[in-house]
């Protein structure tokens, strides 16, 4: 009967052990999020990321018929596809940005290695640029971390779509205010105050989820996107001037 009873209790453990390894390896396959934050760090300003020297020459692929802009800016996934990932046809169809190239939309869901293979082709020019790991992560972004911009952004007004400004306002004055202060003007080298820019809520989106390349400041893509919209909402509210 002891004996039993001892079989009992090792199968028991058993059992339990093997839930949780399952449960474990489920949980860190899951865990992606955080490559996914670096990869939409990296469609940001690249070379930021992984302390590169900024490019100095324009980039080859660059049209010409864009004289606005030059040098390392041009390097930046984000200056030719977009923040709301859709090139000529999303928020970049006109102004200073206005390129004529298409957005990464088009890449959702696809296989991660042609993507890293399209940044290494002639035309973006990025072979030997970066590590592997670096190619990996901004891939699995455009692969699997875009977001639909226009299910959170009206277009026309600018405006997050659902956000509840007085709760955006606890989340800021606890995740945000210690570096951005409660009326987002700082850090000091920032050119615009968090109010003014709004002006682009496609970026600030884009830099609420993914984090600031090169700073401390935190990536919030693992949370609801409720949260997001919220802070947006509340960041409409604040001062527009320094």
């Amino acid at each position: 009967m002891k004996q039993i009873r001892q079989l009992g209790i090792i199968a028991h453990i058993a059992v339990i052990a093997g839930i949780t390894l399952a449960f474990s390896s489920a949980t860190f396959a899951a865990e992606i999020e955080s490559s996914l934050a670096r990869g939409g760090q990296l469609y940001d300003k690249w070379y930021k990321v992984i302390k590169a020297e900024k490019p100095k020459n324009t980039h080859p692929a660059w049209p010409a018929a864009n004289t606005k802009k030059k040098g390392s800016t041009t390097w930046r996934c984000k200056s030719c596809h977009g923040w709301d990932y859709m090139g000529k046809d999303g928020a970049y169809a006109s102004g200073s940005y206005d390129t004529g190239i298409k957005g990464i939309n088009g890449m959702r869901g696809a296989d991660p290695a042609k993507i890293v293979a399209i940044m290494k082709d002639k035309t973006h020019g990025f072979a030997g640029m970066m590590d592997e790991g670096d190619f990996q992560d901004l891939a699995l972004f455009v692969s699997k971390g875009q977001e639909d911009m226009d299910k959170y952004i009206d277009r026309a007004s600018k405006m997050p779509k659902g956000g509840d400004a007085a709760r955006g306002e606890v989340y800021f004055n606890t995740l945000c205010a210690q570096c951005h202060a409660k009326d987002g003007s700082l850090p000091k080298d920032m050119d615009k105050t968090l109010g003014k820019q709004m002006g682009n809520p496609w970026e600030v989106m884009h830099k609420i989820l993914e984090g600031q390349p090169g700073e401390q400041m935190p990536a919030l893509r693992a949370l609801d996107r409720q949260i997001t919209l919220d802070l947006m909402a509340h960041l409409t509210t604040l001062p527009k001037e320094k």
